[in-house]
């Protein structure tokens, strides 16, 4: 994190400010252009804002997913439903697709989504990529360099590869005129100073991105061994996070939490748990532990 001067603080931030910063972004995820780029303080808040830009129909989302996209445009209006199928998004006045997902770390072919925003655009409808965990994701994978072929939102997250959650930092990457759009519906000064001035340093770090990735990379591995350890099957997941299948998931939830380890667990999924990766040898060892301990 960059020394912030007090004056982040104290004064309002300036738009030439949000523009550098809409610019790195451009630049770090393939965007066209700064115009073509949203800041939004955290992913969470823009949602509402894209699931209206068409008027209230049929939303579909593909799933199973993060479950806030369904819970968002059922509350703007639409007709919702979770689909198993991109086929199955077609026709749909909003689809959605978080991609890579969450929490199985599913990739949707770039073709196919690619002809998924085409036909969007014959009937009038939104293609919504949720490329939150994207940083992580196959290279070549983004639609983030497509959004100017119009009737596509890309949503990157900020704070999950950074390790910034606290920030509440992101950004939509739409075509200049949703873009304007949702920028008005945001406000003059939609990200703080502070928020601005570390989002910024933090994207123009090619060197730090790509070491992070190569150190995620190896620790998901260890997080690996140590579930394969303690019989464990990893069904999915990304370099952030792994997913595991068991049938004894309820009772290995609750025996972690009581150990002071807290996974994800899912209603419509009881067999399944999703892990983050540990921060540091020390936790690692501490998880190996209770896994161990699990099984007695």
């Amino acid at each position: 994190m960059p020394q912030l001067p007090p004056e982040l603080f104290a004064r309002l931030p300036e738009p030439a400010a949000l523009g550098r910063l809409a610019a790195a972004a451009a630049r770090a995820y393939g965007a066209p252009s700064p115009d073509h780029v949203v800041p939004t303080p955290g992913m969470q808040i823009v949602l509402p804002l894209v699931a209206a830009l068409v008027p209230p129909g049929r939303a579909a989302v593909l799933g199973p997913t993060y479950s806030e996209h369904v819970r968002i445009s059922a509350l703007v209006g639409h007709d919702t439903k979770e689909v198993g199928d991109i086929a199955d998004l077609k026709g749909a006045d909003l689809a959605v697709v978080v991609n890579p997902n969450n929490p199985d770390g599913r990739v949707v072919d770039r073709k196919a989504l690619l002809a998924l925003a085409d036909a969007q655009k014959e009937r009038g409808g939104l293609l919504v990529v949720d490329e939150a965990f994207m940083d992580v994701g196959p290279a070549d994978a983004s639609l983030a360099g497509e959004v100017a072929r119009g009737h596509l939102v890309v949503l990157r997250s900020f704070g999950k590869f950074f390790g910034f959650a606290g920030l509440r930092l992101g950004f939509a990457l739409a075509p200049p005129q949703i873009a304007a759009r949702l920028a008005a519906s945001l406000g003059p000064w939609p990200v703080s100073g502070p928020a601005i001035a570390i989002g910024e340093a933090a994207l123009a770090d090619a060197a730090w991105a790509q070491a992070t990735r190569a150190s995620l990379s190896q620790n998901a591995r260890q997080l690996d061994e140590a579930l394969a350890g303690a019989g464990l099957a990893v069904v999915g997941g990304t370099s952030l996070f792994r997913l595991v299948q068991t049938p004894a998931a309820d009772a290995l939830f609750h025996h972690l939490g009581r150990a002071g380890i807290f996974v994800r667990r899912f209603a419509e999924q009881p067999t399944w748990l999703r892990l983050g990766l540990p921060g540091s040898e020390e936790a690692r060892a501490r998880l190996r532990a209770a896994l161990v301990e699990s099984q007695r």
